[in-house]
């Protein structure tokens, strides 16, 4: 396994996913440029936030709650289903359909659900079906470009959201946070980008170890959804398996399941746990030390510190290195990161059974 190899990444990445990981950074700021002159829902009190989306648009809405939540007085749900949530009803809950394609079938579901239950909407989408229905109901569609995957785009996903939070006068002015976070991608791009050698490249380095292993990415607070993530980026960049879990629950029940199957855990397995100085100081010490049970056990850890200086860049230098270890880890098991067949399949079969 060669990571140095760029010509090599070249002919196994068609559709240059590298490119798109490159200019996450650049993505993010556009995002939060673009909220800027989006229309508005009508003004009202509103008392709760759904945001309904799967895969890529979900995760960008994941983080974003996590996020906000200090500052945010409302309840937000993330919901990834059919229909919505029961107390969803009426002008007073704001739901957020975002769907990237516009034709996510239980996104659209929500849309219709929404619609039912005189809910205040906003629709975020690059067009497709949410964006005609949204239009011909005149309610505010949020629309970005973007051609590639979904899981390429959280940079909108998420910074459309937190444009349109901030908008809404629901959280303060987040501006100073985002061009630091962005500054900081940008700062350790040059120690990730696929240029740099392995020797110097950490996310390359750590694509090296999981090679072979099922992979567990551990987070808490505001790093949890960054750790689904980094599995959910495994799943699809290199096709890899991969789970997520969150602290301090994983202190719960996770932990106890150290012992068996010894010759798999202690041989297959690989567990990062992520970190920020933005964490709960109890939930960095949880870590601490369930990362020392692991390696007590024989289990292989290891962990990686966030750069930056606000929560904002601690949650997107971890979002960027995760995706650059992720397609280094792709190039290492020979798989092209872009095309998802299984997911394509799966859809098809569910489009043949309506």
């Amino acid at each position: 396994m060669n990571l140095d190899d760029l010509a090599y990444f070249k002919q196994l990445d068609t559709q240059n996913m590298l490119a798109e990981i490159d200019g996450l950074p650049d993505q993010l700021q556009a995002a939060w440029d673009l909220s800027k002159t989006q229309p508005l829902p009508e003004p009202g009190d509103i008392r709760s936030i759904v945001i309904c989306g799967l895969g890529g648009s979900a995760i960008g809405a994941d983080l974003a709650a996590a996020y906000v939540a200090p500052s945010l007085s409302l309840p937000v749900t993330v919901h990834r289903d059919y229909g919505l949530p029961a107390f969803a009803k009426g002008k007073e809950t704001l739901v957020i359909c975002s769907s990237h394609s516009g034709n996510t079938e239980e996104t659209l579901d929500s849309f219709q659900a929404a619609l039912k239950n005189g809910c205040s909407i906003v629709a975020i989408t690059t067009g497709g079906k949410l964006e005609k229905l949204a239009g011909e109901k005149k309610i505010p569609v949020w629309r970005f470009s973007h051609k590639g995957q979904p899981r390429a785009a959280v940079g909108f996903s998420f910074g459309l959201l937190l444009g349109l939070f901030a908008r809404l006068n629901f959280i303060p002015d987040p501006s100073n946070d985002l061009s630091e976070a962005v500054a900081a991608m940008k700062k350790s791009q040059e120690h990730l980008r696929a240029d740099v050698p392995a020797a110097n490249n950490p996310a390359k380095r750590y694509a090296g170890q999981l090679m072979g292993r099922w992979v567990t990415v551990m987070g808490s607070g505001m790093l949890a959804p960054v750790a689904r993530r980094w599995k959910g980026q495994i799943n699809e960049i290199a096709k890899a398996g991969a789970n997520f879990e969150f602290l301090p629950e994983a202190n719960h029940n996770t932990l106890a399941g150290t012992i068996n199957p010894q010759q798999v855990l202690n041989a297959h397995t690989m567990t990062m746990f992520l970190r920020a100085p933005s964490d709960h100081p109890r939930n960095r010490l949880r870590s601490d030390l369930m990362r020392q049970a692991f390696m007590l056990e024989g289990m292989n850890t290891d962990f990686v510190d966030a750069r930056g200086e606000s929560a904002l860049a601690h949650i997107w230098t971890l979002i960027l290195f995760g995706d650059y270890m992720a397609y280094y880890l792709a190039m290492g098991y020979g798989v092209d990161p872009t095309p998802v067949d299984a997911l394509v399949n799966f859809k098809e079969a569910m489009a043949k059974s309506s």
